[in-house]
């Protein structure tokens, strides 16, 4: 590789990688700010808040991943052009083509970067914060796996498959052992509403296995005397952004079979997939930026314009998503809709600075 292209490359890593640990103090306020009011409660202290912070960082990091590679190369590349580098590279015959060229090969890294800490790092992490988080809020034995959420009430084992809302579930097992009697007792609920202070059980169906065989009952309404706390079933209802791609593949396909509503991690599948094309895209948008900026432009200038540029990205892409989810648009061009509107008006400027 020349060493020229090396060079912009390096340029733009860095100065992305330094826009990352600049915004990452600032994430951690937030985060930590959001987790006050939980405070005290249980055995949930400042020091397990922090804690839960600092292992949220990783999925906030990657999220915002695309507009700080944006802001990283308004920085990098205009620190050159305030240097007249760049003038002299157009100068001594380089390409606007060739700049594009060097600083996606530093996009490639920075795209490869990020695909590690949102399929490796993050996943773990945000999966480990938010159990501990669980068992401090509420000291309750509970795990949330791809095939539901278990945990142990009341000496009873309860699955339950789709958590709408802390208040709302669908699709609930419930299993008693008595091993004194020798008897077993499967209760499934279409439905579990929180109502007045108690969980009422809709649509249940009651298998009891003792030594003279099985019955099953059928009861259309019940309350059911649960110690299970709707805040704690609000705390582990997963963002699907934190799922790792094969996860969602394998949820997706989880959900597709019990025929339920997989839209909204059809669309954190697709936007995974494509987040290496968005993180180029705000590359390619940040060059005809700067070409067809004045020299005289300061940081705080560019800063500025990465921040509305990237205003712009995530009113876009939550628009679409939210129209995907509403009308039943498909999934993927919600998705790529836009990285692909990135990549059509950066070609357009392109064109123009070029």
């Amino acid at each position: 590789m020349p060493i020229l292209d090396r060079y912009l490359a390096w340029v733009v890593m860095s100065s992305t990688l330094l826009t990352l640990g600049a915004l990452l103090p600032l994430m951690g306020v937030f985060i930590l700010s959001d987790e006050l009011d939980a405070i005290g409660t249980e055995r949930y202290g400042l020091t397990e808040a922090i804690v839960f912070t600092l292992l949220s960082l990783p999925r906030y990091l990657y999220q915002i991943f695309p507009i700080a590679t944006l802001i990283g190369a308004l920085i990098g590349l205009g620190t050159l052009a305030s240097r007249s580098e760049l003038v002299a590279m157009r100068a001594a015959g380089v390409s606007v083509g060739r700049l594009v060229r060097a600083a996606l090969l530093g996009g490639l890294v920075l795209a490869a970067v990020a695909v590690v800490l949102g399929e490796l790092v993050a996943p773990i992490a945000e999966q480990r914060g938010l159990e501990l988080r669980r068992l401090a809020l509420s000291g309750e034995a509970a795990q949330l796996t791809p095939y539901g959420f278990w945990a142990i009430d009341d000496g009873a084992y309860v699955n339950i498959r789709e958590i709408r809302s802390g208040t709302s579930l669908r699709d609930i097992d419930i299993y008693r052992v008595d091993t004194a009697k020798g008897t077993l007792e499967a209760s499934h609920a279409e439905w579990a509403r929180y109502e007045d202070g108690r969980w009422v059980l809709e649509g249940i169906a009651i298998s009891r296995v003792d030594g003279e065989g099985v019955g099953v009952e059928r009861v259309e309404r019940a309350e059911w005397d649960s110690l299970l706390d709707p805040g704690l079933l609000r705390v582990v209802v997963a963002d699907p952004r934190a799922l790792p791609v094969w996860g969602l593949y394998k949820y997706i396909r989880f959900m597709s079979v019990n025929k339920q509503d997989a839209s909204a991690y059809e669309i954190a599948f697709w936007g995974k997939v494509l987040h290496p094309v968005l993180t180029l895209s705000m590359i390619l948008i940040a060059i005809p930026l700067l070409l067809g900026s004045s020299r005289s432009n300061g940081m705080g200038r560019r800063m500025l314009a990465g921040i509305l540029v990237g205003l712009v990205y995530y009113l876009v892409s939550r628009t679409f998503a939210y129209l995907a989810l509403l009308f039943g648009m498909n999934a993927f061009l919600a998705a790529a809709a836009t990285p692909m509107l990135f990549i059509g008006t950066a070609m357009l400027l392109l064109r123009r600075v070029g």
